[in-house]
């Protein structure tokens, strides 16, 4: 599901009053619009303040918060959210607690069964009291400055999309925040930024259509050539007594694991279990990716040591590559307590989320850290058999858990649906029905002359670490206040879930890495594949969960001698121990990025703020000359061509000779060549793969797909080079790339014209920032308009450094990009920079709704006053919030 189909089904149930909401807008006009915005200067009474809370904002809106105590900060900090992004912190809730329907009607019901049957929100109440004091305490008072703001508003005076929601849904309330609501987005986080669960089940789903050899063939490994975050000389894996091997297993049939191969693979690729799979697909397709999904979810982060550093004090640099819409995802902000004390310890600046205390990535007076997904693989899937309800267990049946949920759906009936679980988790199957998506071929692990067993009821569970409490709340105050990089390793202990690659800079001249994380200990379900590449059987208890990587064996390095840290989702260490996950990003970033670091450092030069943002913004595709070559190899002369056929062909693949391999939006020559070679290859993933894989499971052209061909290109004789769909051909691999650049021709002559020196990657890969419930295409173009900003033309793409990335099998439009651009200085924090993808507000119509997007596009950062003295010098607004006593 792509990230805003949510918003589309909602859309779907509006089209009909958004009309008559779009007449009201225009006669009621500029009074409703601005009745939302929030009040930026004089004086407000807040309830609950202890002393006065000084809010500077800059002419860009962003806040910068200055109180006596954490607790009267965190309540303003709660009042400014909401004051700017109440809507947001809304949405975000009823979707996080399965509570969508509320606001949007029947069109939310298949995400609230999704996430009702996870019950995320219940995790989230179990886990707010096992919380530090202190963190709990700090969710309190932001929650009662979300209240102080909301109290007395009407959902109209709160935010418009309110008014025109309230034309289908006329009797809607607004609840109280509490603590709980913040904790469950930060659930909806880890859901978003979890690892390998769409890649285990795509593999069993493909099981059944094409051979093994095919399916390592698109999963290949990683190529050893990527360097990894660490090498070894930087770490090494430690064994502490006790600790479980997540090594690869010897074998299923050894007494490590009781249920034999065959028997496994039988369960797997029946047409019960089949089933089971599609119909989790669909519930997983149900659950808006609120921050992105797959490979959307890649971010690049990089850390310069003193040494090559110009400043003589590190430089860090981080952009997290994540859906665009619009709110952007990220709130600026800086909190500072006006004395550092003991009691009072902030002092903080950099990106937050609208509806959690504290910032997430930045950086404070002594330290900087930034986050990349380390991705690593913490949910299973389980095939479970069942009868009724129960499961069986070994050589027993045991009891199903069941509850029951009722969804409230405005201007409907509730629904009430039972939830079951096994021991493992709960029976996603459950969710939704499935499509006709079961297969007929027998399945790849079998024996032949074996028939598969299809006579058993399967359903499937998922085991996920986010199911269990943690303390990632605790993490994100302890990182705002660590001062050394023992503290943050400290903290980074607690960053249970989402597991992300953590880099540390500080102003004493130190560079640093750490893994955190919940990372599961278990068994393969096949003998030579990783854990977790297959599902596993859940009626074998040698599958389980067998305990968690301790966070002392997680990989770690301090100042290493290289002088530079690069993490962009490639692998943290080549070693097998312990075992993380087999779906990295597969290093063409990583790779850019260090070959960039280690061309600014020869010869004993340095690397500016300004060298750190121009990397960001680096465009070359690093696949494109091993495809390229293979294209300009191959004759462009097919049966029955004429020569002037030929010649048209030709005339788009001449600039390819020449081409730089940077992909810019513009219309330069490498612009052109940029959009002939991604028409290719969109081209050479649908001729390849297509025809061989569900819709669903298309190439959409990541980095496994560049690595699968770079192995392709090399293997002529691989059964993916013929098209099944052209009975009685068999097609070659030359024969493949030759139709991939007659067709690109052909659609881009359609699209941009017959001169290909008059083409543009940009008039292509365009950005549209879309509303996450009124931005969709079924939605009223004037009401489209309002909330809507689009039409960018964006350079970069997927697997490039400047990730403005698309789906070759959607269209080339950005999907992914960087959701923001920080580089941290820490010889002088006031030089730092930063950038939002939009800006501050969630009001359409103010100021700071989107005033940071054309610096963003372009890739201009802006300067980040840290300092008391900056701050001030930059403040346009001064807000007092006072006791109201």
């Amino acid at each position: 599901m792509s990230p805003l189909r949510v918003a589309r089904r909602a859309a779907l149930a509006l089209v009909g009053v958004l009309v008559v909401a779009a007449l009201v807008l225009s006669v009621v006009g500029v009074s409703l619009v601005r009745r939302s915005f929030p009040q930026t200067e004089g004086e407000i009474k807040v309830q609950g303040l202890a002393a006065r809370v000084d809010v500077l904002r800059d002419d860009r809106g962003i806040p910068q918060i200055y109180g006596d105590s954490v607790t009267d900060i965190a309540k303003a900090q709660g009042y400014v959210h909401a004051q700017d992004r109440f809507f947001e912190m809304d949405l975000r809730r009823h979707v996080t607690a399965g509570r969508l329907s509320e606001l949007v009607g029947d069109a939310g019901l298949e995400t609230d069964r999704a996430i009702r049957t996870m019950g995320w929100r219940r995790v989230a109440e179990a886990e707010l009291p096992t919380l530090d004091p202190q963190t709990r305490t700090t969710l309190q008072a932001y929650a009662d400055g979300v209240n102080a703001y909301l109290r007395g508003r009407s959902p109209s005076q709160a935010s418009l999309e309110y008014v025109v929601l309230g034309t289908r849904v006329s009797d809607y309330r607004i609840e109280e925040w509490t603590p709980a609501d913040s904790l469950a987005w930060l659930k909806a986080m880890a859901w978003d930024l979890r690892g390998d669960y769409s890649n285990e089940l795509a593999r069993a789903r493909l099981s059944t259509r094409i051979t093994g050899a095919q399916i390592s063939e698109l999963y290949p490994a990683y190529d050893v050539a990527n360097t990894p975050i660490l090498t070894a000389e930087q770490w090494a894996p430690r064994r502490p007594a006790g600790q479980v091997s997540s090594s690869v297993p010897a074998a299923l049939g050894s007494s490590a694991v009781g249920a034999s191969a065959r028997e496994v693979a039988d369960a797997l690729g029946s047409t019960s279990a089949q089933q089971a799979y599609a119909a989790v697909g669909r519930a997983l397709d149900a659950i808006p990716a609120l921050m992105g999904r797959g490979e959307d979810i890649g971010s690049n982060s990089w850390v310069v040591g003193p040494q090559k550093s110009a400043t003589g004090k590190p430089m860090l640099a981080n952009d997290p590559h994540l859906s665009p819409g619009v709110p952007g995802i990220w709130y600026q902000v800086g909190l500072h307590c006006r004395e550092k004390t003991e009691q009072c310890p902030l002092d903080v600046a950099g990106f937050s989320f609208s509806g959690v205390p504290g910032v997430v990535i930045g950086h404070n007076d002594k330290i900087a850290w930034g986050f990349t997904n380390l991705d690593p693989d913490v949910s299973d899937f389980y095939l479970e058999r069942v009868d009724g309800n129960r499961v069986l267990r070994g050589q027993t049946w045991e009891p199903v858990e069941t509850r029951r949920e009722v969804i409230k759906v405005a201007g409907k009936p509730d629904e009430t649906i039972t939830v079951r679980s096994t021991r493992h988790g709960p029976i996603m199957s459950d969710v939704l029905p499935a499509l006709d998506d079961a297969g007929e071929h027998s399945p790849v692990p079998a024996t032949e002359g074996q028939t598969p067993t299809g006579q058993q009821d399967f359903a499937v569970s998922m085991a996920w670490t986010g199911l269990q409490p943690s303390k990632t709340a605790d993490a994100i105050f302890a990182l705002n206040v660590a001062q050394d990089f023992t503290e943050f390793r400290q903290a980074a202990k607690s960053f249970a879930v989402p597991a992300q690659n953590l880099i540390y800079a500080d102003v004493d001249g130190h560079i640093g890495y750490q893994a955190p994380g919940q990372v599961p200990v278990r068994a393969s379900a096949f003998k030579g594949a990783p854990p977790g590449f297959w599902p596993a059987p859940g009626w074998d208890e040698a599958y389980d969960w067998q305990g968690f990587v301790p966070f002392d064996s997680m990989p770690t390095v301090l100042d290493p001698d290289e002088g530079f840290i690069v993490t962009a989702n490639q692998p943290v260490t080549m070693s097998r121990t312990p075992f993380l996950t087999t779906e990295w990003d597969y290093g063409y970033r990583a790779q850019r990025i260090r070959d960039r670091l280690t061309d600014a450092t020869k010869g004993g030069a340095t690397v500016t703020a300004a060298t750190m943002a121009g990397i960001q913004m680096d465009s070359r595709n690093q696949f494109a000359p091993v495809l390229v070559k293979a294209l300009l190899a191959v004759p462009l002369a097919g049966p029955g061509d004429s020569d002037a056929e030929v010649a048209f062909t030709r005339e788009a693949q001449d600039l390819l000779r020449d081409w730089d391999f940077t992909t810019p939006a513009d219309d330069s020559r490498a612009g052109a060549a940029a959009a002939y070679y991604n028409a290719v290859w969109a081209n050479l993933l649908r001729l390849l793969f297509d025809d061989e894989v569900p819709e669903d499971l298309q190439a959409d052209g990541n980095s496994r797909h560049m690595a699968a061909v770079t192995r392709l290109l090399e293997n002529p004789r691989s059964a993916w080079w013929d098209n099944r769909q052209t009975a009685g051909v068999t097609e070659s691999r030359d024969e493949i790339l030759r139709q991939a650049q007659v067709e690109a021709r052909l659609e881009l002559t359609r699209s941009l014209g017959k001169d290909p020196d008059d083409w543009r990657w940009g008039a292509l890969h365009t950005l549209d920032l879309t509303h996450q419930v009124l931005g969709g295409e079924t939605v009223p173009g004037v009401v489209r308009s309002i909330f809507n900003r689009g039409g960018f033309e964006m350079p970069g793409g997927s697997s490039i450094v400047n990730a403005n990335g698309w789906r070759a099998n959607l269209g080339y439009e950005t999907t992914w990009a960087p959701s923001m651009r920080m580089v941290v200085d820490l010889d002088d924090l006031d030089r730092s920079t930063w950038i939002n993808q939009t800006g501050v507000s969630g009001h359409a119509f103010n100021g700071h709704y989107d005033d940071q997007t054309e610096d963003w596009v372009e890739g201009r950062q802006k300067p980040w006053a840290f300092t008391e003295e900056a701050v001030r010098e930059a403040t346009d607004e001064e807000l007092a919030l006072l006791p109201d006593s």
